[in-house]
């Protein structure tokens, strides 16, 4: 056992009785080697303050971005549960709570409805929306209750040089708070000082005081090959999580996921077409025909530029999809119907968006139907309105189709020019659209004429 120890419970426990009016302790627990132990030596040290001192409030905080690797988030849930039973009983004034992405935040809304490119290094749009945006949230409005809040992490200067560094670089001089970028929060490490063997050697001797031992977290650390998990990332300046590490299972900024096919090897072969999902799409993100060729603020009747890559075209969302409801019914028809990989909200959102981009030849529904062989009907009020007016329009357009289409794409327009602040051009662009569409529409009558 480290001799450190000791001394990290006494300061822990120093600084909980410091405030006479207690700011909040906010603890990021990621389900990771470095959290977990950072949550158990906290625990272990609050046991030793007598139970009227305990009246600071303690937050555990974990965020799930939607797309954490499944075998990782029921191992997370299991050990978060069995955290709130204990502090219950024990009577500890701890309190569980999970953060997610707001709906228009989620990867599958951007990638699939909206049809922004995988991430990659150069565009890592994921990171702010599913990480950073939601544990904010939790932890401004803690601050606004109390004025200030006071974040525990588990990071260690051991862990890199980066990291040693951005610790040094926001430490407060003779004090153990360093700021954080958030305006009256502060950041408590109380682990800097620890190495990684001792964070097992702590794990594998001292049981958890939530119950059980940790013979499951070392288990999927063997098994997924890695000895790194992603951190709660509360800014930009935490570090990705590296090269072998517990994190999103779609993870594109990585060339591999050495985690889940450590799994995969070790057992979890179930996982395999999650595996072969994301190989796509790091194979197609730079593949010009999955690609437009206009920006989601331009005009969609924009002179094309070759060298302009916009997002996603509707096939390619809607082939995406496919093969995401395709992995979801093989992984459920092994692993049970709980599996979800894509939620029911997700996928009205996603058939909103593409009814907002114009896209009418792909159908949400129709792509689900289809795969599990069963009725799903995918609506909400603003859905029904876009729906009703599309059947109205082809109703009328019933002789004509292409009058359909062509006024569809006059009211896409329209619309993403009243989503500007400037509006102009737009009856120029009206006009152009009709030029082009009367010159096909002569043409086609010549040809077939």
């Amino acid at each position: 056992m480290s001799l450190k120890l000791p001394f990290i419970e006494d300061e822990i426990i120093d600084q909980y009785l410091t405030d006479e009016n207690p700011r909040p302790w906010i603890i990021g627990f990621s389900g990771g080697k470095d959290s977990t132990m950072l949550l158990q030596v906290m625990w272990r040290a609050l046991m030793k303050i007598p139970s009227e001192l305990r009246n600071r409030p303690i937050y555990v905080v974990c965020n799930d971005t939607l797309v954490e690797n499944p075998k990782i988030v029921g191992f997370i849930n299991r050990t978060l549960d069995r955290v709130q039973k204990a502090a219950a009983e024990q009577g500890m004034p701890i309190s569980v709570h999970r953060t997610t992405p707001r709906l228009e935040d989620t990867f599958w809304v951007n990638l699939l409805g909206r049809g922004y490119p995988a991430p990659n290094n150069t565009f890592r749009w994921c990171t702010e929306r599913l990480k950073i945006n939601p544990t904010t949230r939790f932890i401004q409005e803690k601050i606004s209750e109390k004025g200030e809040a006071i974040i525990l992490l588990g990071t260690r200067s051991d862990e890199s040089q980066t990291r040693a560094r951005s610790m040094k670089r926001h430490a407060l001089k003779g004090q153990r708070l360093r700021k954080h970028l958030l305006p009256n929060a502060f950041v408590y490490a109380p682990l800097h000082d620890i190495t990684t063997n001792e964070v097992w050697q702590y794990l594998m001797q001292v049981d958890a005081p939530w119950g059980g031992k940790h013979k499951e977290l070392q288990t999927l650390y063997r098994n997924a090959n890695t000895d790194s998990d992603c951190p709660l990332v509360i800014d930009e300046t935490t570090p990705s999580c590296g090269q072998s590490r517990f994190g999103c299972w779609v993870c594109t900024v990585v060339s591999r996921d050495k985690s889940m096919e450590g799994l995969v090897l070790n057992g979890d072969d179930w996982m395999e077409p999650l595996m072969e999902f994301r190989d796509v799409l790091i194979d197609t993100r730079n593949d010009r025909a999955y690609r437009e060729m206009r920006r989601r603020t331009d005009s969609p009747f924009k002179e094309e530029d070759e060298n302009t890559w916009g997002p996603y075209t509707p096939e390619a969302r809607a082939k995406f999809l496919t093969m995401l409801l395709r992995a979801q019914r093989e992984i459920q028809l092994s692993q049970g119907e709980d599996m979800q990989l894509i939620s029911h909200q997700e996928l009205v959102a996603i058939q909103l968006t593409w009814y907002r981009d114009g896209i009418f030849t792909h159908k949400v529904a129709d792509i689900y139907n289809q795969i599990n062989e069963q009725q799903i009907v995918v609506s909400n009020k603003y859905l029904e309105k876009y729906q009703q007016e599309e059947q109205l329009l082809r109703d009328v357009c019933a002789e004509n189709p292409e009058d359909f289409y062509f006024i569809q794409e006059c009211l896409l327009l329209q619309r993403n020019k009243s989503l500007l602040i400037r509006k102009q051009g737009l009856k120029s662009e009206l006009e152009k659209h009709l030029e082009r569409y009367v010159a096909k529409e002569r043409i086609n009558t010549t040809v077939h004429g």
